[in-house]
């Protein structure tokens, strides 16, 4: 019995030390952020590849089509300006001179006409009076007929002087035409962005197939919208319609509403960079733009689809194939989730986990894997 007793003694012994061994050398519980699955609202968006951009409805760099010397600049840059304002007007000298040549050969062809058509009027009046002297046997027939030649020389005198008018008249216009080209006049109500060239300096145009260099570059400023860059493989997804969130870096922290007006109906390649379609973004409140700057920058993010009130997890808890990690007390189960709408944020879930149960979010420690036990800490509110 004694030898019994101690068997058992020393097998107890062996136990407690084993026991002892085993809890000092398990492994440590792994420290993880959870989130508790809730409900909320889900968006599918979409945001630009890089910055966009304020730009102006309306908005023209106007040059003239011919060069010459600038003799009169009637704006500064930052001024705002009325439609059909003359801006700035080339030396014309040489035309001013020709219009006057133009005009008074206008005077003279005008007399011409006054002198040959009344001419012509005596002349069919003679002719008339010739005829009555013929019936009556005063004068015989081919002094009728000179007559009559003589009136119908003299009516084609005086159509001839008529048409030498509309000549000059379009002689005139012509030179006022040429005119034209050497004055820049405002096509709208804007406001002058900048302006090229200094009041006696020479403006050239471009040779053929090279952009001519603007002298006045002119913006309506009351009508902005966003141009924005969006990956090519968006592009299917997006039209004209859906809501947009835009914000401006000059701005940070103020969301504006805006309506997606246009998609570009090409792709921009921009060299080292992804290939983009552009799409223009109207502000629901135009009114909220006023005061922006053309060329500020900005981001928009189109809303394609939008559930409110839905069951959703952090899309930072999914792992590849829709797995996500669950707290089931003090261990981690894999689960296979099924989802629906989602973005960077959030992501619906129709199936795999109910509301209430907890799920990883830091997936990156060392440690997270299914069955690993774990101290739970909530990850940071939204």
């Amino acid at each position: 019995m004694k030898a019994l007793r101690r068997l058992l003694t020393v097998l107890i012994i062996l136990a407690l030390v084993g026991a002892a061994g085993w809890w000092l050398t398990r492994p440590k519980p792994v420290d993880v952020v959870v989130h508790e699955v809730g409900r909320g609202l889900v968006e599918a968006t979409l945001s630009n590849t890089r910055a966009g951009e304020i730009e102006a409805c309306q908005r023209t760099r106007m040059a003239t089509i011919v060069g010459g010397r600038i003799e009169w600049l009637g704006v500064r840059e930052g001024d705002r300006v009325d439609a059909g304002q003359v801006l700035m007007r080339l030396w014309h000298g040489d035309l001013e001179a020709r219009l006057a040549i133009n005009q008074a050969q206008l005077a003279s062809a005008r007399q011409r006409v006054q002198e040959a058509c009344t001419v012509a009027d005596n002349a069919e009046r003679e002719a008339a009076r010739q005829a009555q002297l013929v019936k009556r046997g005063f004068v015989s027939a081919s002094a009728e007929e000179k007559a009559r030649t003589e009136a119908r020389a003299r009516r084609a005198a005086c159509d001839t002087a008529r048409a030498d008018i509309a000549t000059v008249q379009a002689q005139v216009a012509a030179t006022e035409t040429d005119r034209q080209r050497l004055v820049l006049v405002a096509p709208f109500a804007g406001t002058v962005a900048s302006i090229s060239g200094e009041l006696g300096e020479i403006s050239i145009p471009s040779p053929p197939g090279v952009p001519t260099p603007p002298a006045i570059d002119l913006i309506d400023d009351s009508c902005l919208y966003v141009k924005a860059p969006m990956d090519e493989i968006d592009a299917p997804k997006i039209r004209p319609g859906l809501p947009v969130r835009i914000t401006l870096e000059a701005m940070a922290g103020k969301v504006f509403e805006g309506t997606v007006k246009r998609v570009a109906p090409y792709i921009t390649a921009v060299e080292k960079q992804a290939r983009t379609v552009a799409v223009d973004v109207d502000f629901v409140r135009p009114d909220e733009a006023r005061g922006m700057l053309v060329g500020y920058s900005a981001d928009v993010e189109i809303v394609l689809d939008s559930r409110t009130e839905v069951l959703r997890i952090p899309t930072a808890a999914l792992r590849e194939g829709g797995r996500v990690l669950v707290v089931e007390g003090d261990t981690l189960v894999e689960r296979r989730l099924e989802t629906g709408v989602a973005n960077w944020e959030f992501s619906e879930v129709l199936s795999g986990v109910v509301e209430g149960e907890r799920v990883v979010t830091s997936l990156e420690r060392q440690g997270v894997v299914a069955g690993a036990r774990v101290t739970t800490q909530p990850a940071e509110a939204h």
